[in-house]
């Protein structure tokens, strides 16, 4: 069994496999650098709540799948069918002890170990199915590994009694290279024994025993561990409490160096959220000062911070309520209970808020619904909050709820671009004749991300690929690929455009429209098109709503079709490229996405042209001629008529007088309609015109 490791460098991830048994010896071993020692030693000079950047220099091991190196990223070889858990925070070492413990008592347990930080232990499960096989297609293992990983929570949650770190489930998921020398290792371990899923877990409730004191230090036995870890944890906070009020001296706000009390203050609250107990915050911030004759004042200064920070939700110690009204703490109750059973955001994509709960298996936010509100105001009262319907309201739909918009999300935390060009590699994924084809893509796909960046609202991305073929040439996945399965929520392939109305909403919604089955389109509908490609923003009423609202447009075009004759306006259309798909499409290459936009970033901020230039335009236009519909008035004229040369006499006619001869001469009837659109059809046949007091006239030749 083969395991996979990545580690980062500078513009690119080095990709290599080893066996089991040789990552087992590297992690009870470490090399002369002492590279996980070093991260645990400045990780205790590190906050909670700050990133640690010595993680970055540990390798990646990626248990569940051996892969292997792409171009365009990484590819799954085989699946291991290994889950891996993590339990913490914990507080020291005996709580790591006590966990491997608990977990090497379970004959199913592969391998147990203290993580990197030293603060989590992770476990490593089997699974098979019932033959003793595993699954060898990455769907099927996606579909194999999340259910596998919600059984491995539900059977060894109940033996532990801290908490396992609930994390979605993924083949890539990873933990950092650690160094444990009593590492457990089972190689005759008992696989629990799965039948293959037909398709992914529902996002069930799931909630684990938390325990009600959730600050590791708190539970660290005395000695050595609790006073080490109280140490370095508040001489962070103290650090941190410089570095604020530095910032506010530059600022010029306060504090100032010598405000005493907002200096207590905002100390106290930085130990409180790194979990320091307030006893120990007191005697620290005490010797640190050398304040023992204010011990008192400190002492309530410290108090009132971390009342504060709990919420007002208890007591003081003379049995008296604290002095906030009804409403206020009603306020703060709500926001500490919403806080702590569950994550909001506002979409401004969909423009509804999201949820998640806390300590499930709900890993992927989803929108509010009246049943969910309802079940938010029973899980309230339930814990003695007296919240209703109206109160949950007025929380979520307030500036309380974060905003987020998950296309910025993706583009703005891409990683840096490691210079090899990925954007026209995809595009030659697909085999056709078009020479102009890759470039003409790479202009349309950052043209698509700079409208998700929305720095141009003065213009649309009207020009839409449109990819011609047979059935069964992938056209449709390779449209589905262009978008991240981060966000492909996001993508779309049916619009209907007979309702005007939801299709304008569409520009707002989605970040990527396919316009399947192109050829379907009625002539009526083609004008709508060209209406909503050119719109550059949406304007509409939501309903019951009295304002109308300028949206932002986000959505890019692409079409397919079975059939080639399909552009019917008769001056010829510069919105489509056109190309004739002549074999298969590769898309069982791996993408590797965050480069892939990461290259569209890198070019956009570095002034790489993401509009077409008339030169292109002109390409667009000679190369959609074979694919444009010949209409009804063009094979009649060339049938009676054609153009004058040069110096030809021939004879100048308006296109009434054109069709009026034409009629005489066959018996198929033309309708006013055509009559009015039968210029612009002689225009993008260049027959010579000129213009006259009763309109223009065109120089022809009759046909014998």
């Amino acid at each position: 069994m083969k395991i996979t490791q990545l580690r980062d460098k500078e513009e690119t991830t080095a990709l290599t496999t080893m066996d089991i048994e040789t990552w087992i010896e590297k992690t009870k071993t470490e090399i002369k650098a002492r590279p996980v020692t070093v991260f645990r030693e400045m990780l205790k000079y590190t906050l909670p709540d700050e990133r640690c950047y010595g993680a970055d220099k540990l390798p990646k091991i990626l248990p569940a799948a051996d892969f292997r190196r792409t171009e365009g990223g990484k590819q799954m070889k085989s699946y291991n069918g290994i889950v891996e858990l993590t339990v913490g925070p914990l507080s020291g070492k005996s709580e790591i002890a006590f966990v491997k413990k608990r977990a090497w008592e379970q004959p199913q347990t592969f391998c147990a170990f203290t993580g990197s930080s030293e603060r989590t232990v992770k476990i490593w499960v089997r699974f098979t199915r019932p033959d003793g096989s595993l699954p060898q297609k990455r769907e099927e293992a996606e579909m194999f590994h999340a259910h596998a990983y919600q059984l491995a929570v539900k059977c060894y949650q109940p033996q532990m009694q801290f908490n396992i770190l609930l994390k979605a489930p993924s083949l890539e998921q990873f933990s950092r290279l650690s160094f444990d020398p009593d590492l457990k290792y089972r190689p005759d371990s008992v696989p629990f024994y799965l039948s293959q899923p037909a398709g992914m877990p529902e996002e069930l409730s799931y909630r684990e025993a938390v325990r009600s004191e959730k600050s590791p230090l708190t539970r660290a036995v005395p000695g050595y561990d609790t006073e080490r870890a109280a140490f370095m944890l508040f001489e962070a906070a103290l650090k941190k409490t410089r570095e604020e009020i530095y910032k506010a001296e530059n600022d010029g706000a306060r504090p100032k160096e010598n405000d005493f009390q907002a200096i207590v203050t905002r100390l106290a609250a930085n130990c409180f959220y790194s979990g320091i107990p307030e006893e120990e915050t007191l005697k620290r911030t005490i010797y640190h000062f050398y304040l023992q004759r204010q011990e008192t004042l400190i002492r309530q200064l410290i108090r009132n911070v971390y009342e504060e920070c709990e919420g007002f939700g208890k007591k003081n110690n003379f049995g008296k309520k604290n002095s906030l009204g009804k409403e206020q703490l009603l306020a703060m109750q709500t926001e500490e209970f919403m806080k702590r059973r569950y994550e909001f955001r506002y979409n401004t994509q969909i423009g509804e808020v999201e949820y998640r709960e806390r300590n499930s298996f709900r890993f992927y936010f989803n929108p509010i619904d009246k049943r969910i509100l309802n079940s938010i105001a029973l899980d309230a009262q339930a814990e003695g909050i007296p919240l209703w319907d109206r109160d949950i309201n007025r929380y979520i739909y307030s500036n309380r709820v974060p905003v987020f918009n998950p296309l910025e999300d993706f583009l703005y935390h891409l990683p840096g671009w490691d210079g090899k060009d990925r954007i026209r590699k995809l595009a030659q994924t697909v085999p056709c004749g078009n020479p102009h084809w890759v470039e003409l893509f790479h202009r349309w796909f950052l043209n698509m991300v700079v409208h998700w960046r929305g720095t141009d609202k003065m213009h649309a991305n009207n020009v839409s690929p449109l990819l011609v073929g047979a059935q069964g040439t992938r056209k449709s996945t390779f449209c589905r690929s262009l978008i991240p399965p981060a966000i492909r929520v996001y993508y779309t392939d049916s619009i209907d455009l007979s309702q005007k109305k939801d299709a304008e909403l569409y520009l707002n919604r989605f970040a990527l429209i396919n316009i399947d089955e192109f050829d379907q389109i009625s002539a009526t509908q083609q004008g709508f098109l060209k209406h909503i490609l050119q719109k550059p923003i949406v304007n509409i009423r939501k309903p019951h709503a009295t304002a109308v609202l300028e949206l932002r447009r986000y959505a890019s075009f692409i079409a397919t079709s079975n059939q080639k004759d399909l552009l019917t306006d008769p001056t010829g259309s510069r919105r489509f490229i056109c190309i004739e798909v002549l074999g298969t499409i590769d898309t069982n290459r791996a993408i590797d996405y965050e480069q892939l936009y990461a290259q569209a970033m890198y070019e956009l901020d570095h002034g790489e042209r993401y509009w077409f230039d008339p030169a292109e335009e002109r390409i667009m236009t000679e190369s959609n001629r074979e694919f444009e519909q010949v209409s009804l008035e063009e094979q009649l004229f060339y049938r009676y008529f054609r153009a004058a040369k040069e110096e030809e006499v021939g004879e100048w006619l308006s296109p009434a007088e054109i069709l009026d001869e034409v009629g005489r001469n066959s018996a198929i009837p033309l309708s006013n309609k055509r009559v009015s659109v039968f210029g612009r059809v002689l225009r993008k046949h260049e027959i010579p015109s000129k213009r006259t007091k009763h309109g223009s006239v065109y120089h022809v030749v009759r046909l014998s």
